[in-house]
């Protein structure tokens, strides 16, 4: 579907400097842009690109004055980058309005199905389970028993959703994940072999997450594992049994959170961030990357290393670390 650029500065709030009535069919990044895209400039390092892109028109901020003369309509904004975002979103929409049922999916008659969802070709939905409205089920999906999955909701190719997990509404999970697979959960025997601990729990999903590919979510042990509101996790994270992470937290790819620990709001995570179990993470949290989270953390804390301690302290103790070496020789040369 194709917009002109007076359309999309209505659905900004934007002023359009140039011609109202040019057409967007596509959109580009700013160093490639070409006749009929939009494109924008939030970060300053891509300024020069302005003068020169072959794209239509741009998303600027409102303080964007040119120092060339310039060709392009602009379209000024408050927040470029957040104004791209929702253009983004409509771009999307009207490319995944899907409705239907492909003949090559296999739906027990027990499932409900909303007449706006759409199911692709090869996946599989159990036994009770529920697909709300404009729900998107690409293809080769599994959908266990029980399940249920909110309005809008987005599964890609491959993902696996096991029994009774629930998923709220307009959430997106990319490609290979499994939601709902076994915690890892057993006990030693005498003999030193392990003894399975049937996992009975479930995982409920919230509104508004996004779970990247090939992400793990293990259903508890005794009652749920829990994702709430507005959380986004990244590609290839484990969340193990029982654990809870708060509202609109982030977390980078290949991090692991352990049985158990919860996680508090709107805490910023980093990749490959490895959290023990039975933690307590407050609120508002930073955790930068590879840090190794082995006891509690208080709200507002900035943390890093492994173990991980206060990023201030960190920073200080790294000028010693890396001159030990020196540090050592003076010592071995008083001796």
């Amino acid at each position: 579907m194709n917009f002109t650029t007076g359309q999309i500065a209505d659905q900004i709030n934007g002023t359009v400097i140039g011609n109202r009535d040019a057409v967007i069919t596509s959109i580009s990044k700013i160093e490639e842009g070409s006749k009929g895209s939009l494109t924008f400039l939030a970060n300053p390092k891509y300024t020069e690109y302005i003068y020169s892109t072959n794209a239509s028109a741009a998303i600027v901020s409102n303080d964007f004055k040119p120092t060339e003369k310039i060709q392009i309509t602009l379209i000024k904004v408050k927040d470029p980058y957040s104004s791209f975002t929702t253009i983004l979103e409509l771009f999307n929409k009207n490319q995944s309005d899907r409705k239907g049922i492909s003949d090559l999916t296999v739906i027990d008659k027990s499932s409900k199905i909303s007449d706006s969802a759409f199911i692709g070709s090869f996946s599989t939905v159990g036994k009770n389970s529920i697909i709300a409205d404009n729900c998107i089920i690409e293809n080769q999906v599994f959908i266990g028993d029980n399940v249920k999955i909110g309005e809008g909701s987005m599964i890609y190719p491959g993902v696996k959703i096991l029994d009774d997990t629930k998923i709220g509404k307009n959430c997106i999970i990319h490609s290979s994940c499994s939601i709902g697979s076994d915690g890892f959960g057993f006990a030693p025997n005498d003999d030193g072999s392990y003894k399975k601990i049937p996992q009975t729990g479930n995982v409920i999903i919230g509104d508004n997450v996004e779970i990247g590919s090939n992400s793990t979510i293990d259903r508890a042990t005794l009652g749920s594992t829990i994702i709430s509101n507005g959380v986004k996790l990244d590609n290839q994270i484990q969340i193990a049994h029982n654990v809870e992470i708060g509202e609109n937290t982030a977390i980078a790819a290949q991090s692991g959170i352990a049985g158990s620990t919860k996680i508090g709001k709107n805490c910023m995570i980093g990749g490959q961030v490895g959290i023990i179990g039975h933690l307590k993470i407050g609120d508002n949290v930073k955790i930068q990357a590879q840090a190794g989270v082995t006891s509690d953390v208080e709200s507002n804390a900035r943390i890093t290393g492994t173990p991980a301690i206060s990023y201030m302290n960190y920073n200080k103790s790294y000028v010693h670390f890396k001159n030990l070496p020196e540090i050592v020789k003076k010592i071995d040369k008083k001796d």
